[in-house]
């Protein structure tokens, strides 16, 4: 503990010292740089805040993937959503926005804008471009698309395995190659967020009983002559045999 003395002296420089300015030996050069450095750091902090976020995660803006996918209802493939959305004079807004389409043949163009790509890139971006609702009470499809048809898990049925009216589920199954039927990953819930993160996986969104098979789309069938057609690619052969992996809902990740 400081002795009386000491304290007395503490506190008489502390007087002393009262009202004084500190002064830099250097002049005003090493506080005009602190300013500047300051400034900059807040300039860079509302730029970056501001700016779109470039990803290297796939899909990058310069990729072109092809995706096949299905509409499934109880026991057949619904019609391929069409219209490719690019428009004549005028684009579609969600085409502008994240450069996802189709050409009428169950197949999905990512060519995707920063809004489709990364870990952006998500199975959502597709269903609002063309107007369609997929969620765990039913799928809903505007006017354009398959008459505007909408079906409810509360009051629509299908017929089970045993030829009997039953309960539908909404289900997604996403198959890792649209070339291989043995790997595959069943989403229930959430499905605007499953993503879209390998050229040439396979979607097929399904209304359906509960444990009924569903197919791999029609399409996948074709991906290699569409893919041939307009990039040249050599053809592959799909396998028949499947395993499914149940999950109840993707991994999101960011926006």
């Amino acid at each position: 503990m400081a002795s009386g003395s000491s304290a007395k002296k503490v506190a008489r420089l502390a007087q002393k010292g009262k009202g004084k300015k500190v002064r830099f030996q250097d002049g005003t050069l090493f506080p005009t740089v602190m300013a500047v450095v300051v400034i900059l750091g807040f300039g860079l902090i509302s730029y970056a805040r501001q700016a779109p976020v470039a990803t290297d995660t796939p899909p990058t803006i310069s990729d072109r993937w092809h995706i096949p996918i299905g509409f499934y209802h109880c026991d057949s493939f619904l019609q391929d959503l069409q219209g490719d959305k690019q428009g004549g004079d005028v684009a579609d807004p969600n085409f502008t926005k994240y450069g996802v389409f189709s050409r009428d043949d169950g197949v999905i163009r990512w060519y995707p804008q920063l809004a489709a790509s990364g870990k952006k890139a998500k199975l959502g971006a597709y269903l609002e471009t063309y107007g369609v609702t997929v969620d765990s009470k039913g799928i809903t499809f505007p006017a354009d698309q398959n008459k505007g048809v909408s079906y409810k898990v509360d009051t629509d049925k299908c017929k089970d395995e045993n030829g009997k009216q039953a309960d539908a589920t909404v289900q997604v199954i996403v198959w890792e190659k649209a070339s291989d039927s043995t790997i595959s990953k069943r989403y229930i819930t959430d499905f605007k967020n499953i993503r879209i993160d390998r050229d040439e996986m396979a979607i097929t969104i399904a209304f359906v009983p509960a444990g009924a098979d569903i197919p791999l789309p029609d399409s996948a069938e074709k991906l290699a002559e569409i893919v041939a057609a307009e990039y040249g690619a050599a053809p592959t052969t799909t396998v028949k045999g499947a395993t499914t992996t149940s999950v109840a809902a993707p991994t999101t990740t960011g926006g």
